[in-house]
């Protein structure tokens, strides 16, 4: 039965047009593509009208006026539209279901990247907006969280092929309500888990570390003892919950921390310069615009929502200049979604920042381009157009600010993986598949008949926040 509903749900995602065009036909690779007369908006190097931008072998080759391609090469169009990077989602739940493991408050030994789901329909739906790369994270119910994954939206090919090659590894950590589970209310005879204040938050995540330093030291002697062919040496027991938090000591892996409130923020960078490790990003920052300067001391980023606030208490003091106030502080600031919703507006996120402190264009642009490519590490491989980068970018048929502008194409590695002429074309096709399919159901609702219904206990929220969301209570946020 289960089957046949899952064939049935299939066909209705088909008739949406919501299925790239490679579920149908072998994507046939094409080494080099040329866009002719676009207007290219390189973020970097400035915004350069009636160019072209050449790409060979999965990367950006040539970028002028003029260019030449090879005689077989694909040739676009860009007169009136619009070249941009592929925009970066720093936050996102995408490609991942129930990861929010909040048994523990420290679950730093647990991957995301064990649990990706490549067929996850939001995916096509964030390339059709322009997206190219995302954040994924763990959720919000521990102080500190599982392991993070970098990927780029490679929809329609097996999952091992979306991983970001180079891409840093990062850590979750969270801060106030969630991990503090203020919503969390226990059966009777079941223990409240530690920590149930703020205060334990920061408790649990500095023994944390205390216990990485001396799992660090110990380690380390062990391999000096080794050096000294010392003999009878016992090797000591690896530790998978420490090891990650070790290596953010050694500054090999970014902490991307959930946090609320400026008076957390500051906890946190006094945490971290106790132990003498850095905060890459912190996630959401709703009052960084109170503690912008510390933030930028520290070196941290910002990822952030535009305009969301008062959806619970730690909200209630958030503002739509945020983003402005934390740029002109010096800090580094992205645009998120953290919901498979707004990842396809990441454009019209990035647009309000000119309505709400008047940042300008290009400072508009990096928050879902630059800033987090820098974010993740990646920022020499995309963020903006440059020769040598990936081709990873998007052709919109106007600018991308205006909320009146659509994706045409989405390339990932010089291939694309959206295209919107293609998409429409195949519509038909979908129909008809789906009417075959409904046919040979024998089962098949009647006409008109009502929607398949959640399971009971079950309500839909913002990200299916019991599965998906940040912290598998009722607010994902």
């Amino acid at each position: 039965m289960m089957k046949r509903l899952f064939i049935y749900l299939l066909a209705a995602t088909m008739i949406a047009g919501i299925l790239p065009a490679s579920f149908a036909q072998n994507r046939t690779p094409q080494t080099e593509t040329i866009i002719r007369n676009a207007t290219v908006l390189t973020i970097t190097r400035g915004t350069l009208a009636n160019t072209d931008v050449l790409i060979r072998n999965g990367k950006i080759a040539g970028l002028g006026k003029g260019l030449k391609a090879a005689a077989d090469a694909r040739v676009i169009d860009g007169t009136g539209k619009f070249v941009m990077p592929g925009i970066i989602d720093c936050h996102s739940h995408s490609m991942l279901d129930t990861i929010n493991e909040g048994s523990l408050s420290v679950s730093s030994m647990a991957r995301t990247s064990d649990v990706l789901n490549p067929n996850d329909i939001d995916l096509y739906r964030g390339l059709a907006g322009g997206v190219t790369t995302l954040n994924l994270l763990h959720g919000s119910a521990n102080a500190i969280g599982g392991l993070n994954t970098v990927v780029k939206i490679k929809f329609g090919r097996p999952v091992e092929e979306f991983l970001f090659p180079g891409a840093m590894p990062g850590i979750k950590f969270a801060l106030g309500e969630n991990p503090k589970r203020s919503s969390f209310q226990p059966q009777p005879g079941q223990t409240r888990r530690y920590p149930a204040t703020r205060m334990g938050v920061e408790e649990v995540i500095r023994e944390a570390f205390t216990r990485a330093r001396d799992y660090q030291r110990t380690w380390a002697e062990h391999r000096a003892a080794v050096a000294r062919r010392e003999k009878n040496l016992v090797t000591p027991r690896r530790d998978l919950q420490l090891e990650p938090l070790v290596e953010v000591l050694e500054g090999r892996r970014l902490v991307h921390a959930h946090c609320y409130r400026a008076d957390e923020i500051l906890m946190l960078i006094s945490v971290a310069n106790e132990f003498g490790f850095k905060i890459k990003t912190f996630q959401h920052t709703l009052e960084g615009y109170k503690v912008a300067k510390e933030i930028a001391q520290h070196g941290a980023g910002a990822s952030i929502f535009a305009d969301n606030w008062s959806y619970k208490i730690e909200a209630y003091d958030a503002i739509p200049y945020n983003a402005a106030i934390m740029t002109r502080a010096g800090v580094n600031v992205s645009m998120n979604s953290d919901s498979d919703e707004r990842a396809r507006r990441l454009n019209i996120e990035a647009a309000k920042a000119m309505r709400y402190g008047d940042l300008s264009e290009v400072e508009a642009l990096k928050l879902i381009t630059w800033n987090p490519a820098w974010q993740l590490g990646i920022q020499d491989r995309v963020g903006s157009i440059e020769v040598g980068k990936d081709a990873d970018i998007a052709i919109w048929n106007g600018h991308p600010l205006s909320v009146y502008s659509r994706v045409d194409t989405t390339f990932i590695d010089g291939q694309i993986y959206f295209d919107r002429q293609q998409d429409l074309a195949k519509r038909a096709d979908f129909q008809r598949e789906r009417t075959a399919l409904e046919a040979a159901e024998p089962n098949r609702p009647p006409a008109g008949g009502a929607s398949p219904r959640l399971p009971r206990g079950r309500r839909p929220t913002h990200d299916d926040d019991l599965g998906k969301g940040e912290t598998g209570e009722v607010d994902h946020r």
